[in-house]
């Protein structure tokens, strides 16, 4: 709430009356919602939260017992607070009451002269309906803000500067797999604010719409419906956001959905049937229907050599980046001269591409593939080159497969194939086993319990000495630490996890859980 019992106690119409905190002092940023005047003792069950109680104490009882019991009760009706003026009853409030709203954190006043309580109340409670007109008067602003921007269908980078304008915090569009889009930064440092982004972003889960993480400090909401998987909006919040705040994380999330679904392009006729077909193909391929719907969209499938090809973009500069990078597939198939189909399918490009018999499909799709990588930094796969359309989503799914897997785009244009994957291939086709991920969480507990408990870095230095297992001089630069401050790290992780590091068996189980856990970290 807006008014608190500290504002109350600041209001001119309770200062003269000398106000003195007895009990509860660490509980005056409760909310008051009005203030009620009694003199009864069994108050307690007709307030409402947040009500301030205000008495002269006339017929309060005597005993320290009858006290407790009338303080407890103000307690569990979860009222603001107790004001009591001295004089009538009291020349000093009794001992056993301040010691049962300390007991309980009720903040108690002690009222020094006399105060008119009705013009407390007055006074209160035109500060609170001031406050819920200033409310008004802002959510109304958010959506003057808000509808402008819809009906002048703005993009998404005037959207962003709407929100960090109202916010006046660090803002952040992030795509369903954690990857930061866009952001605008707020008056503090961003640096520490994107630290270690997606694991962090990874582990929030939204049970409901809107969401603040406190550990983050991030107050969390989803761009559109959760199954069309489009993102989220997330909003730099240390302290419980205000219900102005929240509102415009959803107006700000709403426009951006909306602009997606206006978006003429992503819905086009050709990106529509593509993608059906891709779908098609992935469902059932062997299909004769299937097969001529391909033929009459111009991508022939008879004594044609078919490879699947998945592209995601390794560094996204716009929220925009899925069509520009679809935009950029079609044109590098089409200067190639090579029938494709080309579409979204998880939030990755898939494309399709029907290359001549007597063509080198591999060298082929590699040229298509390092066209699209002079515009964007990808990360790119292909399937196994096969020859009928029944067995085309086999290559597909090949390619989605080997782009999992990779962990990092290369320095240089490279297209990644299953051969390139080895171990981490082969993760990625079982990493949706519940055992497997029981697995790598289990080989990792441990060191993240020590590290959270200590402030440590022992999983880093155990993923260092994976990394670099010829050379910890590599490993302790890695790090940028020494090689006596690894050795004590590695040490450390001995005793933690009570193995010897040396042991292949130790080191191939730690391996592979740490390969699970990038491989989790990526979906």
């Amino acid at each position: 709430m807006a008014v608190t019992v500290a504002d109350v106690l600041a209001m001119p119409a309770l200062r003269t009356a000398q106000p003195v905190v007895l009990a509860g002092a660490d509980a005056l940023d409760r909310g008051v919602r009005w203030v009620h005047t009694t003199e009864l003792s069994d108050i307690g069950p007709l307030l409402r939260g947040g009500d301030l109680v205000m008495t002269t104490g006339i017929a309060l009882p005597d005993s320290e017992q009858a006290l407790g019991e009338f303080a407890t009760s103000l307690w569990e009706s979860r009222a603001a607070g107790l004001a009591i003026e001295l004089g009538r009853r009291w020349s000093v409030v009794p001992d056993g009451l301040v010691d049962a709203c300390t007991r309980v954190g009720l903040p108690l006043i002690a009222l020094g002269r006399e105060v008119r309580f009705a013009a407390v109340a007055q006074s209160v409670g035109e500060r609170i309906v001031d406050d819920q007109l200033s409310q008004l008067r802002e959510a109304q602003h958010v959506h003057d803000v808000f509808t402008g921007l819809s009906v002048d269908e703005a993009d998404p980078q005037k959207i962003l500067d709407a929100i960090v304008s109202l916010a006046g915090a660090t803002v952040v569009l992030e795509s369903g797999r954690h990857r930061v889009l866009d952001y605008r930064p707020g008056p503090r440092d961003v640096r520490a604010f994107f630290d270690d982004w997606e694991r962090r972003s990874h582990a929030v889960r939204l049970t409901q719409r809107t969401q603040w993480d406190e550990s983050n400090g991030w107050l969390v909401t989803q761009v559109g419906r959760p199954e069309r998987d489009w993102g989220r909006l997330v909003i730099g919040c240390q302290s419980d956001p205000s219900e102005r705040l929240v509102a415009v994380a959803e107006r700000g999330a709403a426009a951006l959905a909306l602009h997606r679904l206006n978006d003429r392009q992503r819905y086009s006729q050709v990106r529509r049937l593509h993608h059906e077909l891709l779908v098609g193909i992935l469902a059932d391929a062997a299909s004769d229907e299937l097969g001529r719907r391909c033929v009459l969209a111009g991508f022939p499938v008879e004594r044609r050599q078919l490879v699947g090809v998945a592209l995601r973009s390794d560094s996204p500069t716009s929220p925009d980046w899925v069509d520009d990078l679809v935009a950029a597939t079609l044109h590098a198939a089409s200067v190639a001269g090579i029938p494709a189909l080309v579409g979204v399918i998880d939030e990755d490009v898939h494309m399709l591409l029907s290359v001549p018999p007597r063509a080198n499909a591999v060298q082929q799709s590699d040229e298509v593939v390092l066209t699209v990588a002079r515009r964007h930094k990808v990360v790119a796969a292909c399937g196994t080159v096969l020859d009928e359309l029944g067995h085309a989503g086999r290559t597909l799914r090949e390619a989605q497969q080997v782009l999992s897997s990779v962990r990092r785009a290369p320095d240089g244009p490279q297209v990644f194939r299953l051969e390139d994957v080895h171990v981490r291939g082969l993760l990625a086709l079982l990493r949706d086993d519940e055992r497997l991920r029981a697995f790598a969480d289990r080989e990792l507990a441990r060191l993240r319990a020590a590290d959270a408990a200590h402030g440590g870095r022992l999983e880093k230095a155990v993923r260092a000495m994976l990394d670099h297992p010829g050379s910890k001089s590599a490993a302790a630069k890695s790090l940028a630490v020494s090689r006596p401050v690894l050795y004590e790290r590695l040490a450390t992780v001995t005793r933690v996890l009570g193995v010897d590091l040396d042991d292949p068996e130790i080191r191939t189980s730690l391996h592979l859980a740490v390969l699970v856990d990038d491989l989790n970290q990526m979906t």
